[in-house]
């Protein structure tokens, strides 16, 4: 999922943001107290209907003479509506709402991970293992043989997730605190789909060279580094610096997880309609860090003609006002250096690629573009053109958002990248493992099942890391930047 903007929109073109529906990310239990007699309970969830809610699970807590406690669930759009839910249901003579939890905060409390053992600790035999003195044997032979290491620690199945909390969702510079609830839930989905441990290591500093000196102190304590939420284009610097200094794999999800995710959308998108990567015209809306990363992956592929745009419009060699990145990223893509607006670039494109804001691009600007159109709009919660205006100009719509069709969610790629990395032990992760992990998201999908909007697997796919995994090793062993030959656990 594309997480934060890349590009602010350009004002003077903003949307409305498209209507939300009620979801669990804005759940509530409200416990109500009420009198047993026919219809009671219908009063309240007729009410909760007519403020637009969805209920949920409605739980009996107990039962005191004639009088009932419920705990009942309602899905909200935001917590404004929540409010105004729980207001409504108040208001309804004879029943009483004596609490009200929201279950987003609760499922935080205390944290959302721990960190639990692998072998029990019941007797002495096994303290003395796991422990003084045993533990001394084992210390003396990784220092002897410093690569067994990968097989008596945690190492081998270990990714920290690094970030400064400049960049946090769509949150902005929140820094490091803020940053911990999503740091949590990326180790969460790392154990979930891949068995990786991961652990969050939110730094309280945005110096280049204070973060590259603390991760690269830490690193022997990890299998791979996954750098997260950090602003560009800081985040170029230190990923380079550290793939330079390091022997494990660094990988910027921001970037690279979100070029994968895109390119196997866009494999299986091309296929539905009946084109080719070497014939499509792309426009890239979003010359940020995913931006960069999803051009370049996108060039890999095999696409010729690629168009980026920023804020200023279409990146070309002869414009003056681009930074380093900009300026490279501009003399390998548009080769007929054309100018103007992102809006003016989609005229006859095959493919846009919405990795900025919320009304970067206009809806009559899309019905301009090639016949069987492709537009991912990937800002997230509000994707760059509004999927409803545009749903019957084009062939297909992908957005990072779980309430339509084809959601691009990075989910979908770190997970089995770093379990495959880690299976072979690789010193890197390089641009052929990121293709073979896009094409092995893609192959999910048998041709026969493709469709307009079925062109990405569900994150709930346990295919998908699976296939992943194998797909990185393979291609890390295929290249030279793995340390064991076949593919395999790390724990084996």
């Amino acid at each position: 999922m594309t997480e934060h903007p890349s590009d602010p929109a350009p004002a003077a073109s903003l949307q409305p943001p498209p209507r939300r529906a009620p979801s669990a990310s804005y759940s509530f239990t409200m416990r109500v107290q009420m009198r047993q007699f026919p219809g009671s309970f219908a009063r309240v969830a007729t009410e909760i209907g007519s403020q637009g809610a969805i209920l949920g699970a409605i739980d009996l807590v107990r039962v005191e003479s004639d009088t009932a406690v419920r705990d009942v669930t309602i899905l909200c759009v935001d917590a404004a509506h929540g409010e105004r839910v729980v207001e409504a249901v108040r208001e309804i003579d004879g029943v009483i709402v004596s609490s009200v939890s929201d279950r987003t905060f609760l499922l935080h409390k205390g944290g959302k991970i721990e960190v639990t053992p692998h072998v029990p600790i019941k007797t002495r035999d096994d303290l003395s293992m796991a422990y003084t003195p045993g533990v001394a044997r084992v210390c003396t032979a990784i220092h002897q043989d410093p690569s067994i290491v990968w097989n008596l620690t945690i190492k081998g199945h270990s990714v920290a997730i690094v970030t400064d909390g400049t960049a946090v969702l769509g949150l902005g510079d929140i820094g490091p605190h803020a940053a911990m609830p999503v740091m949590e839930g990326k180790a969460m989905l790392f154990k979930e789909f891949a068995g990786v441990d991961a652990f969050p290591l939110c730094l309280d500093t945005t110096d280049p060279d204070e973060i590259v000196a603390i991760v690269r102190a830490l690193a022997p304590t990890f299998g791979g580094i996954n750098l997260e939420d950090i602003a560009a284009p800081r985040c170029f610097e230190i990923e380079r610096r550290l793939r330079e200094l390091l022997d494990i794999p660094v990988f910027h999800d921001d970037q690279h997880g979100t070029a994968i995710v895109v390119l196997a959308a866009l494999v299986n998108a091309l296929r539905v309609v009946s084109k080719s990567a070497e014939e499509v015209r792309v426009v890239v809306v979003g010359a940020g860090a995913a931006g960069l990363a999803c051009t370049d992956i996108l060039l890999a592929h095999g696409v010729r003609d690629v168009i980026v745009c920023d804020p200023g419009g279409a990146l070309h060699p002869d414009r003056d006002d681009l930074d380093a990145s900009r300026a490279a990223l501009a003399r390998r893509t548009n080769p007929r250096r054309a100018s103007g607006t992102a809006d003016e670039m989609l005229a006859g494109a095959d493919v846009m690629l919405g990795l900025s804001g919320p009304g970067a691009v206009s809806a009559d600007a899309v019905r301009t573009m090639a016949e069987r159109a492709v537009v991912f709009a990937m800002a997230n919660p509000t994707p760059e053109v509004r999927p409803e205006e545009i749903h019957d100009d084009v062939a297909i719509v992908a957005t990072g958002r779980s309430d339509y069709p084809n959601q691009i969610n990075n989910v979908l790629a770190f997970p089995g990248v770093f379990r495959g990395a880690l299976d072979v032990r690789a010193r890197t992760i390089n641009a052929q493992m990121e293709l073979a992990a896009a094409h092995a998201i893609a192959s999910i999908i048998p041709e026969s099942e493709l469709s307009s909007e079925y062109i990405i697997p569900s994150v709930f796919n346990r295919q998908v890391a699976e296939s992943v995994a194998q797909a990185v090793a393979q291609a890390a062993v295929r290249t030279g930047v793995a340390r064991r030959e076949a593919p395999g656990r790390a724990s084996e």
